[in-house]
């Protein structure tokens, strides 16, 4: 009699550990593991295929909350640890949970490198540009002159800008979110897992102890559909309250029109493509910003097709076995000249 074995369907209770979640109430760090669960969900990744990495913050607790592998790592070090674990084991489907402080300061050249060798992972950068953990100082993407308690006269220094350090590292994926939008957050995740090399997603997240609000003018419901721009793959940038608004070429710059004005049809309106390999319109529309009139870019802005770091590791591996006599420890030590000393 043939035995017949039914496929398992995930719930999200199946992404879920038995420890308390401790954050604080309000914060951001809750709609991104709740968004990374209905992720999983939607791939119907098995659990015991997953790992999730972390460094030091507070993002980098995710890991105790996730019924999956997990290694709560050291400062700014989870990119390197995350390279390891792909490279050990590829199989695997590979998380870094990991914040603006933690990444982009001490761990600043372990992203960079991990980013430029496309390693097969899904970097979530919780961006709430602070640093929440030690108590509220100045993060390397805080705006000049932001008052914190490291920087009480205000900083005098221009902040990284995430995608402009991924593209220039040749990232191959890069996606911008909100915690409070979690259906589109889902659904970013879920993208980021799919394509094959690092996936960075910037998550504009909110420290409602001390950085309270710092995304509002972007993110509150009120002004949230005139401030930013979901990019969807193939279809017209076009955005607003009501759906009225675009993106079009100005010369080599963008220009934000209103579609029926000033002789600018939908026709002019620009359509996305992020598997474009040439990353300047990417990295244009992951500049704009509403302090100079325009929408924030959220969505998928780049995904395009490269060598894994991982994969040609592993081919590599391989093609080297092929050719070599050697199979063993013993075959090792005993190739060459040897003697035996009585």
């Amino acid at each position: 009699m043939e035995t017949v074995l039914k496929k398992v369907s995930h719930e999200i209770k199946d992404y879920k550990s038995d420890q308390y979640v401790r954050w604080c109430p309000g914060c951001g760090d809750h709609a991104v593991l709740s968004c990374l669960h209905k992720a999983m969900v939607a791939l119907q990744l098995e659990p015991h295929q997953v790992a999730v990495i972390s460094g030091i913050g507070c993002s980098s607790r995710l890991p105790y909350y996730m019924n999956t592998y997990g290694f709560h790592t050291i400062h700014g070090r989870g990119a390197a640890v995350a390279t390891g674990v792909k490279v050990a084991k590829p199989e695997l489907s590979v998380w870094l949970a990991t914040g603006d402080g933690d990444s982009l300061a001490i761990g600043g050249n372990h992203f960079i490198h991990a980013v430029r060798r496309n390693v097969d992972i899904n970097i979530l950068l919780l961006n709430n540009k602070i640093y929440g953990l030690t108590k509220g100082q100045y993060s390397p993407t805080c705006d000049r002159g932001f008052v914190s308690k490291s920087s009480p006269y205000g900083t005098v220094e221009d902040p990284f800008r995430p995608i402009e350090l991924a593209l220039g590292a040749r990232g191959t994926f890069f996606a911008r979110c909100i915690d409070v939008d979690i259906k589109n957050t889902s659904v970013i995740f879920a993208d980021a897992e799919k394509h094959k090399g690092t996936s960075v997603v910037e998550i504009l997240q909110n420290c409602v102890i001390f950085n309270d609000d710092i995304h509002k003018e972007i993110v509150d419901k009120a002004y949230r559909d005139d401030r930013t721009i979901l990019l969807k793959q193939g279809e017209k940038m076009v955005f607003g309250t009501n759906m009225d608004k675009g993106i079009v070429r100005d010369g080599f710059s963008l220009k934000m029109v209103t579609i029926g004005q000033d002789g600018y049809t939908l026709e002019d309106v620009l359509v996305h493509d992020a598997t474009t390999v040439d990353n300047t319109l990417h990295l244009k529309l992951g500049l704009m910003d509403p302090k100079d009139g325009f929408p924030l870019a959220i969505g998928v802005i780049r995904n395009v097709d490269s060598l894994c770091y991982d994969q040609e590791v592993e081919q590599q591996i391989e093609d080297v076995q092929s050719k070599t006599p050697i199979r063993s420890l013993n075959d090792l030590l005993m190739q060459g000249e040897i003697w035996e000393v009585k």
